[in-house]
């Protein structure tokens, strides 16, 4: 009878500690997946910028004539420095206008023609540039660079890598800080296509639904290759507002490509430096 009645309480331990472990397991899944949700949710998200048909050329353009015709590296280098001045804040709010600012790329970047031949590897790079966010990653924060082979006396002028006959420079202080803005690093950046063209700047939505019309500016003379095909693609509800930058944040200005008269002979930098 003893040993019945310690058998009874054996088996009643028994499963009170198995359900114990069971209610264990079972409060616990809902935590780990309370843990996986915030973990998502704080995932910064990405920075957005428009490009039209229009961008893509420009962009093209830049890597095909400043690379001088070279190869899909030099391509890349270059098409970097577009991307790295354009979400540094710093320059012009679009593709076409970082490539068509004066005195900033090679004359006649925009009207020039660029061979057939070359059409194919441009257009890979550009898509791994614009679609899957590609970068030459030896060019970094590099917004600058000018023919290899080339010297000029100023101490500021960071060299990080050779690439399609340029050497590719940043601009930093006596103590190694960038003294430009830094560009966005490509995997905090989503470029989103537009069809058409659009007068509208990124970040913006690109069709605004409203009932009244905006009318079109006058034809500006001086109007690049970049901005005298662009038009209206719909009605905006309200009207353009200048973005003034915060007090006290960094503005570089740019600085016009060295001039060939003070330029001096310098030895190459290697092809993968940095």
């Amino acid at each position: 009878m003893r040993a019945e009645i310690s058998f009874g309480k054996s088996l009643i331990g028994i499963l009170f500690v198995g359900l114990a472990a069971a209610s264990c397991t079972t409060t616990s899944k809902p935590a780990a997946t309370a843990a996986n949700t915030k973990t998502k949710q704080g995932q910064p998200a990405k920075v957005t910028f428009n490009y039209t048909a229009k961008d893509r050329d420009c962009l093209q353009r830049a890597m095909y004539f400043e690379s001088q015709h070279s190869d899909e590296d030099g391509y890349m280098a270059v098409g970097t420095v577009v991307m790295n001045r354009l979400t540094s804040g710093a320059y012009p709010p679009s593709i076409c206008g970082v490539v068509a600012q004066k005195r900033q790329f090679a004359p006649g970047v925009m009207t020039r023609e660029v061979k057939p031949q070359a059409e194919t590897e441009l257009a890979s790079a550009a898509d791994a540039i614009l679609i899957k966010g590609a970068r030459h990653p030896a060019v970094k924060d590099a917004m600058f660079f000018h023919t290899n082979g080339l010297k000029f006396p100023y101490d500021n002028m960071h060299y990080v890598t050779v690439a399609g006959g340029n050497a590719f420079y940043e601009k930093r202080d006596s103590n190694g800080m960038l003294q430009t803005p830094p560009p966005l690093p490509s995997y905090e950046v989503a470029m989103n296509y537009v069809p058409g063209e659009s007068m509208l700047p990124p970040q913006f939505e690109a069709l605004i639904p409203s009932a009244v019309p905006v009318p079109l500016p006058a034809p500006d003379p001086m109007a690049t290759a970049s901005t005298a095909q662009m038009r209206i693609t719909a009605p905006v509800t309200a009207p353009e507002t200048s973005v003034e930058p915060e007090p006290g944040m960094p503005i570089a200005i740019p600085t016009p490509r060295p001039a060939y008269d003070s330029v001096m002979l310098r030895e190459s930098l290697p092809a993968n430096g940095g």
